[in-house]
């Protein structure tokens, strides 16, 4: 019997507060919401193990179309945990980075969006420019611009 293979990463989840401000951030960075819905029912608390819950997603997709990001808002069952404002040394969901054209111009559009740089931009080697930041409701991002084209 053949062994099953990986077909690709579909998306990444991140459950916030303000669905809204989430999704005008990372347009602005870039992504299209690709898709608004609730997600409730005795199906989809089985998949999670909350039973019964009711979720609002928003669906982003990056401008190559390979990449999504789900975006959650928890109507019930409340939240029950906060890790938005962990140091990036904390276990567990860590960040998710986004290769840009160029990270100034891209860190000056998110800054009016609320977004914080967490240490500074570097050179690593001649191979990018890279930052963290933390966007709405504390979300930690990596923003990297790849230099071999410049």
């Amino acid at each position: 019997m053949e062994k099953s293979k990986l077909l690709r990463m579909d998306n990444m989840g991140i459950a916030v507060e303000s669905l809204d401000t989430a999704i005008a951030f990372f347009e602005e960075l870039g992504m299209t919401l690709q898709g608004r819905a609730m997600v409730e029912g005795e199906w989809a608390g089985r998949i999670t193990g909350l039973h019964d819950q009711c979720v609002e997603i928003a669906m982003m997709v990056t401008p190559d179309g390979n990449s999504r990001l789900e975006i959650c808002r928890f109507i019930k069952p409340e939240i029950v945990a906060d890790h938005r404002n962990a140091p990036v040394n904390a276990l567990g969901y860590l960040r998710t980075m986004f290769a840009v054209s160029d990270i100034d111009e891209t860190l000056g559009r998110l800054y009016k969006h609320g977004a914080q740089l967490v240490g500074e931009v570097v050179q690593y080697e001649n191979a990018y420019r890279l930052c963290y930041l933390r966007g709405p409701e504390g979300i930690l991002i990596g923003l990297a611009e790849p230099l071999e084209s410049k």
